[in-house]
């Protein structure tokens, strides 16, 4: 089984990279629809953030039954707080858990009112995966509006770098 708290770790090292770039941008460049997945950088974000946040939810046995709408956090500054905020939730959960706890299935509701279950360190991986995924989304789009792109958020990078 893999070292969760390590992929906590580059979870966040990789969303501070993310967000240090994005804060670089204008406001119009931010919010602009690119066609994408969720039709902004900004829209995009917050999917990553509320989408971290659903999941947390249902660690704690809450089911949301809606991801947070991206209007809540106008600016980068806004949804970095609440993300911030939200990570320290979500270490001091994980790093609570026993080995057996990190193996557990747990069960809760899609949105759509569904049952499901999974195991815990299995949503854990999806999450940061999923990450990987919008992250790449926003670095295109930051292409697009002309800007830099984040530093490198590749796993390798993060593990040289702990080494140092």
């Amino acid at each position: 089984m893999m070292d969760v708290d390590l992929l906590v770790d580059y979870h966040y090292w990789a969303r501070d990279r993310l967000l240090d770039a994005v804060a670089t941008l204008e406001p119009d460049a931010y919010l602009a629809n690119r066609g994408n997945s969720f039709s902004s950088i900004r829209d995009t974000v917050v999917h990553l953030y509320s989408s971290e946040w659903v999941w947390y939810s249902r660690w704690r046995d809450r089911s949301p039954s809606a991801q947070m709408a991206p209007e809540r956090y106008p600016d980068v500054a806004s949804v970095r707080a609440a993300w911030v905020d939200l990570e320290h939730e979500v270490r001091a959960f994980v790093g609570e858990l026993d080995a057996a706890a990190r193996v557990r299935e747990f069960h809760y509701q899609a949105f759509n009112g569904q049952p499901l279950r999974s195991v815990f360190w299995h949503t854990l991986q999806h999450l940061v995966n999923h990450g990987s995924y919008h992250r790449g989304q926003i670095t295109t789009m930051m292409r697009q509006v002309g800007a830099a792109p984040p530093k490198s958020m590749d796993l390798i990078v993060f593990y040289r770098e702990r080494e140092h």
